[in-house]
């Protein structure tokens, strides 16, 4: 009574989502059942193993179907009544029968499990109402011993009868007992034709049913074929037609605005218009039509000052500036408040009507001051020293005068000789200057040889006065 409780409650358990299109098949079935058994007991092949031979089970059961989905696959678990087992069998030789007592052996292992097969299958259709199908199923099993025994038989030589014993088999995971779980794998083909199902099947045990008292492996294999009729109405899944869908964004192309390219149902099937072209559409852009960037959710990049150079790239967000200083105003160094840019004497403050230079301010006539030297040479005399300082601090004092040195020399030597030692003259004043801290580009340096004497070259005194160097003063 217990056992049938058992399987009751385990029935009532898998026949429990039984809903709506799900189905339940009764199912009938015969195998050849065999056991896998591999041991380290020498010759054991050859002396007993090649008397085993299959024993003929049977199955009957129940089968649940579940859909899964509008792809032809299916779940279908089911509750069978299972026997499975060996045969042995043996005929003794003269010999053997006569030293035994016993002409011929067998013996019945039988093992009935209630089991519980879990298979996913797969129905290809054969027919347009889909209710003909070739089927394959695979998945594992459970098997909960049940009952069994093992049936012995001798025929006695010695008075001709059979001797006929039968036991029940003991249960639990000591030695020489049969354990009450077993599992594997089950697989099967076959046809469903209306509601009548016909398959092929074969079931391999994974898990060792057997604890045998010396060292050994013990395994379930069967093959059969199985007859099931569904105790329902087929009522085939219908079968959805698949709508085009060109541009694949899951909205057919009867109902697609834009059928060529992947969009939004929002849109009908368009993608999001995008106004200002930015390239970020209007359902995420906050300056539709301005064009802007996504990292200001589609506005442009902000510009504080209005400078027209954005706040990224200005070093002075909050001053107008220009792109050449990085956004920042024209540097003006002097603060004379004229940019370096159009500040002459960028390094000293001036008025803007003097382009930033000081007012000039009276400075000696430089034209008629000579500094000169003595015969053949272009040394400075130390009497020129004070001369040339003074000029010096007035170039220095306003940058934007330029100075051009003109040297020259008497009549006496070749006049070759003489052009170059005029500039020579005024190049040693340009270097002295210099020195003296004006900047190299404020000053020129020229050669002019014999021309425009200022005395006499006949005289040795105004030959003196020739070898001199002028100065030129402009703006």
């Amino acid at each position: 009574m217990k056992r049938w409780t058992a399987l009751l409650l385990l029935l009532s358990w898998i026949l429990a989502p039984a809903r709506g299109q799900v189905r339940l098949a009764a199912i009938a079935g015969v195998h050849s059942a065999q056991v896998l058994e591999n041991n380290n007991i020498p010759g054991w092949d050859t002396s007993s193993g090649r008397y085993y031979s299959p024993l003929t089970g049977f199955e009957l059961g129940v089968l649940l179907e579940i859909p899964l989905g509008n792809h032809g696959f299916y779940f279908q678990p089911g509750l069978n009544y299972v026997s499975k087992g060996r045969q042995y069998s043996k005929f003794n030789d003269s010999a053997t029968a006569a030293a035994t007592d016993t002409v011929y052996s067998q013996g019945t292992l039988t093992l009935r499990y209630v089991e519980v097969p879990l298979y996913i299958t797969y129905k290809l259709p054969l027919s347009a109402n889909h209710k003909n199908s070739f089927f394959i199923s695979a998945g594992p099993y459970f098997s909960f011993f049940y009952s069994g025994s093992l049936n012995l038989q001798n025929r006695i030589q010695s008075t001709n009868q059979f001797n006929t014993e039968s036991d029940d088999l003991p249960v639990g995971n000591a030695p020489g007992k049969y354990k009450t779980v077993d599992m594997g794998i089950n697989a099967k083909a076959g046809f469903e034709l209306g509601n009548v199902l016909i398959s092929g099947y074969f079931s391999r045990g994974l898990s060792n049913f057997y604890t045998a008292t010396y060292e050994g492996s013990f395994h379930h294999q069967l093959f059969g074929a199985s007859v099931g009729i569904w105790l329902a109405k087929s009522n085939p899944i219908p079968v959805t037609r698949s709508r085009k869908d060109t541009d694949h964004d899951g909205i057919p192309d009867d109902e697609d605005a834009c059928p060529l390219v992947a969009g939004s149902a929002l849109h009908h099937g368009c993608p999001a218009p995008d106004t200002d072209g930015d390239g970020i559409d209007d359902d995420h852009d906050s300056c539709r039509t301005v064009p802007g960037v996504a990292r200001y959710n589609g506005c442009p990049v902000p510009d504080t000052d209005g400078d027209g150079i954005d706040d990224e790239h200005d070093s002075c967000k909050t001053v107008p500036g220009v792109a050449r200083y990085n956004g920042c105003p024209v540097p003006d160094r002097d603060g004379d408040g004229v940019n370096d840019e159009l500040d002459k004497c960028p390094d000293i403050p001036g008025p803007p009507e003097n382009q930033g230079c000081p007012l000039p301010t009276a400075l000696p006539d430089y034209s008629k001051i000579h500094v000169l030297f003595d015969l053949s040479s272009d040394r400075l005399t130390v009497d020129s020293y004070q001369v040339l300082d003074k000029l010096a601090e007035d170039l220095k004092s306003h940058p934007n005068l330029k100075l051009t040195i003109e040297g020259y020399t008497d009549n006496t030597g070749r006049p070759t000789d003489n052009h170059i030692l005029s500039w020579r003259r005024a190049e040693a004043v340009r270097r002295y200057l210099v020195a003296k801290g004006v900047p190299a580009a404020q000053i020129r340096a020229i050669g002019n040889g014999t021309q425009n004497p200022a005395a006499d070259n006949r005289s040795q005194a105004g030959r003196a006065v020739n070898r001199r160097v002028q100065f030129r003063i402009s703006s």
